[in-house]
């Protein structure tokens, strides 16, 4: 059980496996007034960044979820460079279905809705593990306006301008949900260029340590095609944000 290879060529360099900086987490940390002893489930928690920081920064305690090998062996290394390895758990494994053995103050699942079959099931995932007042967090995806096209959604990573609501649409879909919205904090243009550009000099740099790997060809066609794709649409069209919610 592991996460494809190519997902950890593409980002080796990546602390953070989503759209947002080491700043946004630091002000969804500050939004949300994270107490000290304050208890977090990160469903595919990545290399830990969020957890370990927050432990650092906040003094919260916390256990992350993920399917990679490579990203939760770097996810405890984080977390003994900033000195709170004593205060979070990292676990190789599934994070579908995974539901912690006490309840928890705030349950996350960031950019990963995969694991709940989309934003619903994950909600319902989540508040398994939630204490009642407790907070969740879901990172998902929205389209930033019209999107134009099925050509422009594929591009986008969906497969029809259906796949991805807009923002007001997923808002509203949180209270369909049951869910207040409390807080949000959201990707920018930048955020997203240092989440995809970065991806292209670890491609790059991989490609050339690598030209008789069997996965050559594929990176190699991700070069070629991917910088111009997100110029062109990504950038444009494709929002992402955390979303703080409570239910009701």
């Amino acid at each position: 059980m592991d996460l494809p290879r190519i997902f950890t060529i593409r980002e080796s360099s990546h602390r953070i496996h989503n759209p947002f900086t080491h700043a946004k987490y630091a002000t969804l940390g500050r939004a949300l007034h994270l107490q000290p002893g304050t208890r977090v489930l990160d469903l595919a928690s990545g290399s830990g960044e969020m957890l370990s920081t927050w432990a650092r920064d906040h003094a919260i305690t916390g256990t992350g979820v993920d399917i990679s090998t490579v990203f939760t062996d770097q996810a405890r290394a984080r977390a003994a460079e900033l000195g709170v390895a004593d205060r979070l758990t990292f676990v190789h494994g599934d994070a579908a279905g995974h539901v912690a053995d006490e309840p928890v103050d705030v349950a996350a699942c960031l950019g990963a809705t995969w694991i709940g079959d989309g934003v619903a099931g994950t909600a319902q995932l989540l508040g398994r593990s939630l204490r009642p007042g407790g907070l969740m967090l879901i990172g998902e995806p929205f389209w930033r306006g019209q999107v134009p096209d099925a050509e422009t959604a594929r591009a986008c990573f969906a497969q029809s301008p259906d796949d991805f609501r807009t923002l007001p649409g997923l808002v509203e879909h949180f209270g369909d949900l049951g869910h207040d919205v409390v807080e949000m904090v959201l990707a920018d243009q930048d955020s997203w260029d240092r989440y995809q550009a970065a991806q292209w000099l670890n491609l790059r740099r991989w490609l050339d340590a690598n030209p008789g790997d069997e996965l050559a060809a594929q990176v190699r066609a991700e070069l070629d095609t991917g910088p111009a794709l997100y110029a062109r649409y990504q950038r444009e069209h494709l929002g992402w944000g955390v979303f703080a919610l409570m239910p009701r």
